[in-house]
């Protein structure tokens, strides 16, 4: 097991490929403005296959009395879009995409959609470039780095990943009148490659809770978190 390090002593891998280390750093808007440029978004969709077998492998044996379920939320919070752009954010990433002239304009290096895709890349070139192992010492480097030290200011924010906020919601909604939260989109904002949505919370007819993300996902579980401080429930 990896010992823990503070996020000032993370480093990103070194790959002997430099184009593929290119690659994995240039977002679609970059290679749209320079011909026969490749984006990343191919090794992307292989780092996000990547970095969940190694996270799912690490935890299991970390903690081999946790059941599936919990396993699996815990899992979940590890690798979604607001966790991976903190560990981007940690390893300067946004300092190192290359993207084009409107992203670049419009602020995306801070885009918690664009670090975490371009980690994810990253774990993929990796894969490509050296192969699974020296992947996972560099994953578990990352997880433990949060799950070990206990002065990271995600501890707390991991506690409440822990709590499936659209389902407890759910169940007090059923408990209360047998309806289930219909969520609504009350917005969308923003170009195709940086999207944001705002999405409100209904039981029975009335608000209970507005959320923002840069997902559907995202944005539905801000709202049912909205929803719950205000029930009193988190």
């Amino acid at each position: 097991m990896s010992l823990p390090l503070p996020p000032t002593q993370l480093r990103l891998p070194t790959l002997k490929n430099q184009a593929l280390w290119q690659r994995a750093l240039t977002h679609r808007s970059y290679a749209n403005e320079n011909q026969g440029i490749l984006h990343n978004e191919r090794l992307e969709f292989l780092g996000d296959a990547i970095l969940c077998f190694v996270v799912s492998d690490y935890l299991y044996h970390r903690y081999p009395t946790f059941r599936e379920a919990k396993l699996t939320q815990l899992r979940s919070h590890l690798v979604d879009e607001v966790q991976l752009a903190r560990f981007a954010q940690d390893l300067e990433i946004g300092d190192l995409m290359l993207l084009g002239k409107g992203a670049e304009k419009s602020g995306e290096r801070q885009n918690p959609a664009l670090l975490s895709n371009t980690l994810e890349a990253i774990i993929g070139a990796y894969f490509i470039d050296a192969g699974l192992e020296p992947v996972r010492v560099f994953v578990q480097a990352l997880v433990s780095s949060m799950l070990d030290n206990p002065r990271s200011p995600e501890k707390q924010t991991l506690k409440q990943g822990l709590v499936d906020v659209k389902n407890r919601l759910q169940q007090w909604a059923l408990g209360k009148g047998g309806e289930l939260p219909q969520y609504v989109l009350i917005q969308e904002n923003g170009p195709a490659h940086a999207k944001e949505f705002t999405f409100a919370v209904n039981i029975q007819g009335k608000p209970y809770g507005e959320g923002t993300g840069h997902s559907k996902q995202e944005a539905t579980k801000a709202a049912a978190t909205a929803a719950l401080k205000k029930l009193g429930l988190l």
